[in-house]
């Protein structure tokens, strides 16, 4: 169920633009604002622990930002300040975004007939109100093999750096390779619309 976004401001706390895709997708207006935190000075070892403290980092970060640019005027709708954080596991490594040719290629070669799994965090809060919830959710993706032109087409793109893990299920090139996805597809790509829309719920008075 969609609550009325009338009733609320949401803003998104993302650059990503399939996070954005996906809230439109389901129905609601937003406007954008991105943090500048150093998301390699935030280390957590298990995954759940680390997508949940980078997505409430940012959420801190663009708080700070709201306050000095008294950003949200005031008004008797809720805002709610929206951010998210996603990650891959492979073989129980923990992966980020590539920070190199070397290592986007290293990343998605290790998925071609194989899996990883995609851990996402949800954080929210209500910048009327003060409450916050959050939670994470994963998804699994099974791969077909990948051809090694494949994966240097993509390579070449730099689209893979911007993401978690180099990993995108969405684009043309990638997406004839993928075997299945055990979860939603929402999820791997950074925003679980059935969290988003369970946080909402529980958030907008």
């Amino acid at each position: 169920m969609v609550i009325g976004s009338s009733s609320f401001r949401i803003i998104l706390g993302s650059a990503s633009m399939a996070r954005r895709r996906i809230l439109a997708e389901m129905g609601y207006e937003f406007t954008v604002m991105t943090a500048d935190i150093d998301e390699k000075s935030i280390r957590k070892e298990k995954p759940e622990d680390l997508v949940m403290a980078l997505a409430e980092a940012k959420a801190d970060a663009i708080m700070s930002k709201i306050q000095t640019a008294n950003h949200v005027k005031d008004d008797s709708r809720d805002t709610l300040l929206i951010t998210a954080d996603t990650v891959v596991v492979y073989q129980g490594i923990i992966r980020e975004k590539p920070s190199s040719i070397e290592e986007a290629y290293q990343f998605i070669k290790g998925y071609s007939g194989s899996h990883a799994a995609v851990v996402g965090s949800i954080f929210m809060v209500n910048l009327k109100t003060g409450v916050k919830r959050s939670g994470w959710e994963k998804a699994e993706v099974y791969f077909h093999d990948i051809p090694n032109e494949i994966i240097e087409n993509l390579i070449e793109e730099r689209i893979t750096f911007n993401v978690a893990g180099g990993l995108m299920l969405e684009h043309p090139l990638i997406s004839p390779f993928i075997d299945s996805v055990v979860g939603t597809t929402d999820c791997v790509m950074g925003l679980s619309k059935e969290l988003t829309s369970k946080l909402i719920q529980e958030i907008v008075e």
